[in-house]
């Protein structure tokens, strides 16, 4: 897939390029979920993983980020006791100008010339305090859900911070 680092695609640059219809061969998301635990229940408490950043996160980074949330989750709480919902969708496309090395690459590659480069995967952009993880929990698996947001947050580029938007009394 992707040869380049991560950390080139952090940062939100010029326009926003989306319109699938007009380019071929863009990457599918990685992301197979965006609601888990318990779909039917309404629960009290409601906490919010947001970034403190402007920034642009990748599909391959918000998968990751799930999966660890979900696994705290699921051991510790139940499947039955939360609800979780993925916020972020990547739909700003990647693009990637591939040069080649090695011997006889100089008769290969023309450098910047025409650099618009291919599409190479997706990324959600995100703004100051926006939301990409929300879980939702009865008062005494708040700590569960904390830590498993805090879990999350290791795998985003940008600093995150926990909100507790509902129930502030069953805060511990």
């Amino acid at each position: 897939m992707v040869r380049k680092p991560a950390s080139m695609y952090r940062q939100i640059k010029g326009q926003a390029y989306t319109r699938r219809e007009y380019m071929g061969g863009v990457p599918a998301s990685r992301v197979s979920q965006y609601e888990m635990g318990n779909l039917r229940q309404e629960f009290p408490v409601t906490l919010t993983l947001k970034v403190k950043n402007r920034v642009q996160i990748r599909h391959t980074s918000i998968e990751a980020g799930r999966i660890a949330a979900n696994k705290v989750l699921t051991s510790q709480a139940g499947v039955a006791n939360y609800h979780m919902t993925v916020r972020a969708f990547p739909h700003v496309v990647l693009r990637e100008n591939k040069l080649a090395t090695g011997a006889g690459a100089d008769r290969v590659s023309s450098g910047m010339r025409q650099g618009f480069g291919k599409a190479v995967g997706t990324a959600a952009r995100l703004e100051r305090n926006q939301a990409i993880l929300t879980v939702r929990v009865n008062p005494d698996k708040v700590a569960v859900a904390k830590d498993a947001l805090w879990r999350a947050s290791m795998k985003f580029p940008s600093p995150c911070y926990v909100d507790v938007e509902k129930g502030q009394e069953y805060v511990n």
